[in-house]
């Protein structure tokens, strides 16, 4: 006898049976990420495919948000996903509902990423109540990233043009390879002798084995022994590692790094001082006013009842009074005018001229680029070398 069967009923039917097919549930399956999305619902849609084929893979919200804090992953990306295949019944798709996701090659690596977390987060190093505040206004920030790397360029900038005051330290170190976590430790150790308000750590983006250092438990325990509050700026927003969890406080990127720790910038300040000078004028605008009602009430009362001497008296207090709030404003602008002054020779303390006045000096090709590296020179290019009095020309030997 044939059956009629409606739509619904053919994909719930063909739903059940690919779910009761034991070998389809629990299956690992290779390929590369495709379409990689992320929905406000906290699920996550993408596409596993290869040379020939390719399948639409889900991971509800649970799943996603456990598996973020691990390895979360990028377009194009080589991917080994774990799940069980069904069936969405509405669009008649089967698909694969995935439960955990890794790269190709790096199980190892992220086993042993939580191993050390574990271990660490049961010492308590992850502990909130362990986390010390960034200083809202740091006189020296110290840096610890390697000095040839984008990272450093983009926290410089930032700082010289939203905190220029602050003096900045440089602990240069390795941010890749095997001999990378050691130097971390002793820049972070060197960092010590200066005294700075505060640490970024930062490195820029990569993949899992160029960011290892970070994941290293002799870097971690530095971190967490730094006298100073420690951001970490390592990667990109989506990239976590050990150093993440144990600093003081999490950046996105290096860049975001330099932008919390310069949270008050100049203009910050500069607003600041206008808005006390406003009410300094404002209150003596306001005591001026008032001593000159109380002087024309004295005057009225010495029209019709005091002789010559106290309409004297009371002039001369009238004029103590106006000359002790004008010694008053003079007091208060002079105390501006010093606090402007020591801004001032700040700034000049970070300037490129009075680096020459320290015996420095700038080295231009004809073009004016400036020479940073050997290699940007050969024998017979003439030259600039420009001093604190003034500037001479050489030919390179």
């Amino acid at each position: 006898m044939d059956e009629t069967w409606s739509v619904s009923e053919l994909n719930r039917y063909v739903r059940q049976a690919l779910e009761q097919d034991y070998r389809l549930q629990g299956v690992r399956v290779t390929g590369e990420i495709s379409g990689f999305r992320t929905y406000p619902s906290g699920h996550w849609y993408f596409t596993l495919k290869d040379a020939g084929a390719q399948v639409n893979c889900v991971m509800w919200r649970g799943r996603a948000e456990a598996q973020r804090s691990r390895y979360l992953p990028r377009e194009g990306e080589a991917v080994e996903a774990q799940g069980s295949v069904t069936l969405y019944e509405v669009r008649g798709q089967y698909q694969l509902d995935v439960t955990w996701l890794q790269p190709i090659g790096e199980g190892e690596l992220y086993r042993e990423f939580l191993r050390l977390k574990g271990k660490l987060e049961s010492e308590g190093l992850f502990a909130p109540e362990r986390k010390r505040p960034l200083p809202l206004q740091p006189r020296s920030i110290g840096i610890v990233t390697s000095p040839a790397g984008a990272a450093l360029r983009d926290i410089l900038n930032i700082l010289r043009r939203r905190f220029p005051l602050a003096h900045v330290i440089l602990s240069p170190t390795l941010v890749q390879g095997a001999e990378a976590p050691p130097q971390i430790v002793a820049a972070l150790a060197a960092l010590a002798r200066h005294k700075p308000d505060v640490i970024i750590l930062a490195r820029g983006g990569g993949a899992l084995e160029d960011l290892w250092a970070f994941n290293d438990e002799r870097v971690a325990r530095a971190i967490a022994a730094a006298r100073a509050p420690v951001i970490s700026g390592i990667g990109h927003e989506t990239d976590f590692t050990i150093a993440d969890f144990v600093a003081d406080v999490r950046a996105p990127t290096p860049s975001a790094a330099a932008e919390l720790v310069t949270a008050i910038s100049v203009e910050d300040l500069r607003a600041e001082v206008d808005l006390l000078a406003a009410r300094l004028a404002e209150s003596l605008l306001e005591m001026t006013q008032y001593k000159r009602l109380t002087l024309a009430e004295r005057q009225a009362q010495l029209k019709g009842l005091s002789p010559q001497a106290q309409l004297r008296n009371a002039r001369q207090r009238a004029e103590n009074l106006a000359a002790r709030a004008a010694t008053a404003m003079l007091h208060r602008l002079a105390l501006e005018r010093e606090r402007w002054q020591g801004w001032r020779l700040a700034l000049n303390e970070v300037s490129p001229l009075a680096v020459l006045e320290r015996g420095y000096a700038i080295v231009n090709r004809p073009t004016g680029a400036i020479v940073r590296r050997v290699k940007d020179v050969k024998p017979g290019d003439p030259l600039r070398v420009r001093v604190s009095e003034g500037e001479f020309g050489v030919k390179v030997e």
